[in-house]
């Protein structure tokens, strides 16, 4: 009987350290923030990845980046969110490869009481309310507004009547359908533009070589081509030159990845739109450590977007 009390404060203890897991006063351990992206060899993430790293130098968190292979693979992302749930993070940044999917990881997330930041791409929120999901910010770039701008570009490019193809993204991607509405609801007002073929590449650059060989095999003369993002432009870059139209096409792609720039300074896209990834991995990390601290966030906290030609590729970092 005498070793109960001794019991009973260890208990008491590990219910007090697990009740305050994730806050970290001034002077604590530092927070273990995961952040989980769609891929690692894509260097619009690449980049993220470096801004991400950068802020946890800054603020000595401990960072845990992982991705799956391939950015279709769903599953594979939400068991490394889950993983890293298992863990016992502070926090987790995610870059949704579904926007329906990850609302079941983000569920077992708020059951472990680890606070979610949500980067680049929004979760589907109709499935997010009816699983009674919550997250602690979105963090990115308006992708529908990007898509506009692309749009917008063509627009004013052309002057005359003009056949369009369009590479679209992953069907059902948050990101990229939100770029492609941008896109059409731009060109509606300008009737002299025709898109007279729209794919999904799936994201991939070998996948837009092909898509786009496809597509000009049944329009040889496309003159402008927008893609979801710059993977996909550039392979189509490469599709178009072995079909003998090099620089004949006016390609926009989105990212403005520094392939991509240089492109565009050759005068073989004629624009691609930026995000700004690195800055969107720094803002996020620095939230995160903020909602592991037990402070409050903005609900969203933009990035800003903008169209890079060949008038400010070198201006525009």
């Amino acid at each position: 009987m005498k070793r109960w009390p001794v019991i009973w404060i260890c208990l008491l203890g590990l219910w007090i350290t697990g009740c305050h897991r994730g806050t970290h006063p001034a002077g604590s351990a530092k927070p273990r923030i995961g952040f989980v992206m769609k891929v690692l060899n894509n260097p619009f993430f690449i980049r993220m990845e470096e801004g991400a790293r950068q802020a946890a130098r800054e603020l000595n968190v401990d960072l845990i980046v992982q991705a799956a292979d391939r950015e279709i693979d769903v599953d594979r992302q939400m068991q490394i969110i889950e993983n890293l749930i298992e863990t016992q993070v502070d926090a987790l940044c995610v870059t949704p490869s579904g926007s329906r999917e990850v609302v079941a990881a983000i569920a077992k997330a708020n059951q472990a009481g680890i606070p979610v930041l949500i980067v680049d791409t929004k979760v589907d929120e109709p499935t997010a309310r009816e699983m009674h999901v919550q997250y602690a910010t979105f963090i990115g770039s308006d992708n529908y507004q990007g898509g506009l701008l692309a749009g917008l570009y063509f627009a004013h490019k052309f002057t005359q009547p003009a056949s369009l193809a369009i590479l679209e993204g992953i069907p059902g991607h948050e990101t990229h359908d939100s770029r492609l509405k941008g896109f059409l609801d731009a060109i509606q007002g300008a009737p002299h533009l025709t898109v007279v073929a729209s794919q999904p590449a799936n994201t991939e650059r070998d996948q837009g070589y092909n898509v786009c060989q496809n597509i000009l095999q049944s329009h040889p003369d496309i003159q402008g081509l927008f893609a979801t993002n710059d993977m996909m432009a550039l392979g189509a870059v490469e599709a178009i030159a072995a079909a003998g139209r090099k620089g004949q096409v006016a390609i926009v792609g989105f990212d403005a990845i520094d392939e991509a720039r240089q492109a565009i300074r050759d005068g073989i896209m004629a624009g691609s739109v930026a995000q700004f990834p690195d800055e969107m991995g720094r803002v996020a990390v620095e939230n995160a450590v903020k909602v592991s601290r037990g402070e409050s966030i903005p609900e969203t906290i933009p990035v800003k977007i903008e169209l890079i030609t060949k008038d400010n590729v070198d201006s525009v970092p």
